[in-house]
C-alpha cells in the first residue's frame, strides 16, 4: 500500500514541477496548438503537457515498482517510449496518419509478443472461449490501437482526457490493489498521479494541453490495464474479487472513449466520409453546442462515466451478454438524446 501511495505522490510531484518549465519553453519556442476548424479552443496554447505526464509516470514506475515481481515491465516501458516518441514528434511536427498507425502497431506488438499481454479468449461471448494465438495476437493489437486512438479522439476540450484518465486509472488500480496485483496497481496510480498534477494546468483557462504525447500514452496504459483485468479474471486461479462479466465490466469502465469513437466513426461512414476525417461531431462538441462551457461539459461526461462504472459490481451477476446489452442500450439512448438536443440548439442559433 505504501509503495502505491509513494508512486502516486512521486508522479504527481514530478509532473507538477515539470509542467511550468514545459509551458515556459513552449512559449519561448512558440510550440502551440493553434485554433482552427478542428479545435474548440480560441487562443494559441502549448500542447506538450504529455511530456510532463510521461516523465512523472515512467519515473515513478521505475522508482517504486518491485522489478523482481514484474519481469515483463521492461517491455511495457519500451512500448511507452515508442508511444512517447510518436506523440512528441506529432505535437512538434505533425506526422501522417499512416506513420502514426505504424508506430502504434509497433508499440502494441511489443505489448502482445514481448510483455505477453493479450486477449486469449472471448470468455464465452458468441460461444467462443480459447482463441488460437495468431488470431489472439492480431485481435489484441487491433484493440490496443483502437483504445489508444479513442483517447486521442476525446482529447478535445479542457480537462476531459485527463479527468477520464484519472477515473479509469484509479478504477482499475483499485481492483489490482484489492486483488494483490501490486505491479499493475503501481502503473495505474503512477499515471493517475501525473494526470492529477497535469489537470491543475489544464482546467479552464487551460495553460497547456496534453497533446498526442499525453493522450496516446493514456490510451496505451488504459488498454494494458483493461486487457490484464479481463485476463486475470479469466485465469484458472481466480482473484478474490472476481468479475465473471470482466469483458463487459472493462467496456463499462472505458465506455466514454470507446462509445464516442465508435459512434463518430459510424456517423462519418454513413455520411460517405472517411472515419478518420476530423470534424466536430464528438459528444463533447455536442455538449458545447448546448451552451455548456468546457469544464461543464467535462464534469457532465466524467459524471456519466462514473455513473456507469459504479453499478458494475452489482450488475456483474447478469453475465457479459446481458451487461453488454444494458451498456449498449444506455449509451445509445443517451447519445441519441444528446444528438437531437444539440441539433435543435444549432438550428436555433442559426
Amino acid at each position: 500500500m505504501y509503495d502505491i501511495v509513494l508512486a502516486f505522490i512521486t508522479a504527481f510531484s514530478l509532473t507538477y514541477l515539470a509542467i511550468p518549465s514545459i509551458i515556459s519553453v513552449s512559449n519561448k519556442k512558440r510550440l502551440f496548438d493553434e485554433p482552427g476548424e478542428r479545435t474548440s479552443h480560441t487562443v494559441s496554447t502549448p500542447s506538450l503537457g504529455g511530456i510532463g505526464i510521461f516523465a512523472g509516470t515512467i519515473f515513478s514506475i521505475i522508482m517504486w515498482t518491485p522489478f523482481k515481481y514484474f519481469a515483463d515491465l521492461q517491455y511495457i516501458l519500451c512500448s511507452f517510449i515508442i508511444i512517447f516518441l510518436i506523440g512528441a514528434k506529432d505535437d512538434i511536427d505533425p506526422l501522417t496518419p499512416g506513420k502514426k498507425f505504424m508506430g502504434q502497431i509497433f508499440a502494441a506488438a511489443i505489448i502482445v509478443f514481448k510483455a505477453k499481454i493479450y486477449i486469449s479468449s472471448f470468455y464465452g461471448i458468441f460461444g467462443i472461449n480459447e482463441l488460437p494465438f495468431w488470431f489472439s495476437a492480431l485481435f489484441s493489437i487491433f484493440i490496443i490501437v483502437l483504445i489508444i486512438n479513442a483517447f486521442n479522439l476525446i482529447d478535445g476540450i479542457n480537462g476531459l482526457s485527463g479527468s477520464i484518465g484519472v477515473l479509469i486509472a484509479t478504477t482499475f488500480g483499485f481492483w489490482f490493489y484489492k486483488t494483490d496485483y501490486i505491479e499493475f496497481a503501481m502503473v495505474a496510480f503512477a499515471l493517475a498521479g501525473s494526470l492529477v498534477a497535469f489537470l491543475k494546468y489544464n482546467f479552464s483557462p487551460a495553460e497547456i494541453f496534453m497533446g498526442d504525447t499525453g493522450s496516446l500514452l493514456l490510451g496505451l496504459v488504459a488498454s494494458i490495464l483493461a486487457i490484464q483485468f479481463m485476463e486475470l479474471n479469466n485465469a484458472p486461479d481466480k482473484p478474490v474479487w472476481h468479475f465473471k462479466s470482466a469483458p463487459a465490466a472493462a467496456v463499462g469502465v472505458l465506455i466514454l472513449p470507446l462509445f464516442d469513437t465508435l459512434s463518430v466513426f459510424t456517423r462519418r461512414i454513413i455520411n460517405g466520409r472517411s472515419p478518420f476525417h476530423p470534424d466536430k461531431t464528438h459528444i463533447h462538441h455536442q455538449l458545447l453546442d448546448l451552451g455548456l462551457s468546457h469544464m461543464q461539459a467535462t464534469y457532465v461526461l466524467v459524471g456519466v462515466n462514473l455513473a456507469i462504472i459504479l453499478p458494475l459490481i452489482y450488475l456483474d451477476r447478469f453475465g457479459s451478454y446481458k451487461l453488454l446489452f444494458i451498456l449498449s442500450i444506455v449509451s445509445i439512448a443517451l447519445a441519441t438524446m444528446l444528438y437531437y438536443l444539440s441539433k435543435r440548439a444549432k438550428l436555433r442559433n442559426q
